[in-house]
């Protein structure tokens, strides 16, 4: 057997696949809108690293009720598995901050927020993903998984509190239609249930997230030049009250 052929039969054993995707950088610029009306921006950026993947998040949020903003930073498997992750956050006057490893079976979260230090021990899964508020990151780590483990077996860790591991249900919708810089693109629709709260993702064919609309109500997440031609949930009538604060992030 050659060196070729024995490469191909090591990998077949393996059950991988010698013609996969390299790892690519993408990155993402979103406008953050209440009932259709802009609030804040959000961006991310992936990059391959050493060792597999470096992630990055940025948000803010200024609205009545609600000033928000966050920076968080990961690092990823080849295969988007949870290595480490370091956020800080500000909501309203309240600052956190927020890190995730894995030690053995378990993720250890540690917090600090109001000026107490907590430390938390959650059960660790494969597919897992830290999901705070506005994070388009956090949805893009999580279509990635999604689409290595045919939607099944997917996992996100909320930072509520002390935190908590949620499973994430995903469904498929049917596809809609919407452009992107002014060019018509089929949009994927999925719907993921996670802790009882729904949230559309919307997505191009190479599974990049386009829009959200997420579970704070009117709340949607949109791509920079992206426009749903046909919204699923449009949002609701725009309201004089102020916004609940995120839920996703403690304190």
């Amino acid at each position: 057997m050659n060196r070729r052929m024995h490469r191909m039969a090591l990998f077949a054993l393996l059950g991988l696949s010698i013609s996969a995707a390299p790892l690519v950088a993408e990155s993402g610029r979103f406008t953050i809108a209440q009932n259709g009306h802009p609030v804040g921006t959000a961006t991310y950026s992936i990059s391959p690293s050493t060792h597999g993947l470096n992630s990055s998040s940025l948000v803010h949020v200024s609205m009545k009720g609600l000033d928000y903003s966050l920076s968080k930073t990961e690092s990823l498997s080849p295969a988007r598995q949870l290595r480490q992750v370091e956020l800080s956050a500000i909501v309203n006057t309240s600052a956190v901050t927020l890190s995730v490893v894995p030690q053995g079976t378990l993720f250890v979260m540690d917090i600090s927020a109001d000026g107490r230090k907590t430390t938390n021990r959650l059960a660790q899964h494969r597919s897992a993903v830290l999901l705070p508020d506005f994070d388009p990151g956090a949805f893009e780590t999580m279509l990635a998984l999604a689409a290595a483990n045919n939607n099944r077996n997917l996992w996100a860790i909320i930072p509520i509190q002390t935190g908590s591991v949620e499973p994430v249900q995903l469904a498929t919708y049917a596809d809609q239609r919407g452009t992107l810089d002014g060019k018509p693109v089929v949009v994927h629709h999925l719907v993921a249930t996670i802790g009882g709260a729904v949230t559309d993702l919307f997505t191009n064919p190479q599974n990049h997230l386009m829009q959200a609309e997420l579970p704070q109500k009117g709340f949607s997440m949109v791509r920079n030049g992206f426009v749903l031609t046909q919204p699923s949930n449009p949002g609701a009538p725009p309201s004089t009250g102020a916004s609940a604060p995120p839920q996703s992030v403690t304190p």
